[in-house]
C-alpha cells in the first residue's frame, strides 16, 4: 500500500503546475474522477464491464482446470496436445478479436470468448504441470484405501496441484483485465474501454485518465479479493511451507 500512496503523492506534486493540455494536473483529473463516475456511468459502463470479466474468467477456470486435469492424467494425450497447446498460446489473444468478431458478432458474447481465449492458457497448462507433480506416494496411498474414480480427482489430485491452479488463475486474472479492455475498445456501446476511447476522441482528457485510474483502482481491488481467497483456500499449503521453512 505504501508504494501507490508514495507514487500518486509524487505524481500529485510533479503535475501540480503543469500546463500541458494532455498532461494535466492530478488534482484536475481528481476532480474530473468526482464528477464522471457518479451511480449513473457506473452502472451503465463499469457493471457489464465487470460481469463480461466474470463471465469469461469462471469459463476460462471452467475450461482450464477440466482439461487441465484430463491432460495431465494421460500421458498419451498429453504427448499429442502438447505442441497444439504450445502453438495457440503463443498466438497473442488481440490479434484474433477481428477473426472472432466475424464468427460471434460484436455483441457481449464476442468480449467473453476473446477473455476466455486468453485467460484459458495459464490456467490450463499451470493445471497439467500441478497434476504431473501430484505426489506417486500419495497417488499410491489413496488407492490401497480404495479411493478411486471421481473421488482420486476431488480428494487427491485437485488439492494437492491446487498450488499449481491458483497460480494459474492468478496470472489470468491480469489477463482477463487486460482483455476486457481491449474487447471493448472494438465496435462496443458501453464498457470501460468504450468509454475511455469515447474520452479520448472527444478530447475530455481529464475524464480520461481518471477512467484510467479506475480501471487500477478495479484491477487491485480484484488482485486483493482474489489474494484474500488464495490465502483462505490454500492455509494448508501455507502451513506446510512454513513447517518445511522451520526444518531446514
Amino acid at each position: 500500500m505504501v508504494l501507490p500512496i508514495v507514487l500518486f503523492a509524487g505524481w500529485f506534486w510533479l503535475s501540480d503546475d503543469s500546463e500541458s493540455f494532455y498532461a494535466p494536473p492530478l488534482r484536475t483529473i481528481f476532480t474530473a474522477f468526482k464528477d464522471t463516475w457518479q451511480p449513473e456511468r457506473l452502472r451503465a459502463d463499469v457493471a457489464p464491464s465487470l460481469l463480461r470479466l466474470f463471465a469469461g474468467y469462471l469459463l476460462a477456470a471452467l475450461i482450464g482446470i477440466g482439461l487441465g486435469v484430463a491432460i495431465g492424467l494421460n500421458r498419451r494425450l498429453r504427448a499429442v496436445l502438447e505442441p497444439i497447446l504450445e502453438f495457440f498460446r503463443a498466438i497473442p489473444p488481440p490479434v484474433l478479436v477481428p477473426v472472432i468478431m466475424l464468427f460471434a458478432g460484436i455483441g457481449d458474447g464476442m468480449k467473453v470468448i476473446v477473455i476466455v481465449f486468453g485467460c484459458v492458457w495459464p490456467i490450463l497448462l499451470n493445471t497439467v504441470e500441478g497434476v504431473r507433480a501430484v505426489d506417486g506416494v500419495v497417488l499410491d496411498t489413496a488407492r490401497a484405501y480404495g479411493v478411486t474414480g471421481p473421488a482420486r480427482i476431488t480428494r487427491v489430485i485437485l488439492p494437492s496441484a491446487s498450488p499449481q491452479i491458483a497460480t494459474g488463475l492468478r496470472q489470468a486474472l491480469s489477463i482477463a483485465i487486460i482483455l476486457m479492455v481491449i474487447s471493448e475498445m472494438f465496435a462496443a456501446s458501453n464498457g470501460l474501454g468504450f468509454t475511455i476511447v469515447q474520452f479520448q476522441r472527444s478530447f475530455a482528457i481529464p475524464e480520461m485518465w481518471s477512467g484510467i485510474i479506475l480501471l487500477g483502482l478495479l484491477g487491485f481491488a480484484l488482485s486483493l479479493l482474489f489474494r484474500l481467497a488464495e490465502r483462505r483456500a490454500l492455509r494448508w499449503y501455507e502451513g506446510l511451507r512454513a513447517a518445511r521453512r522451520r526444518a531446514g
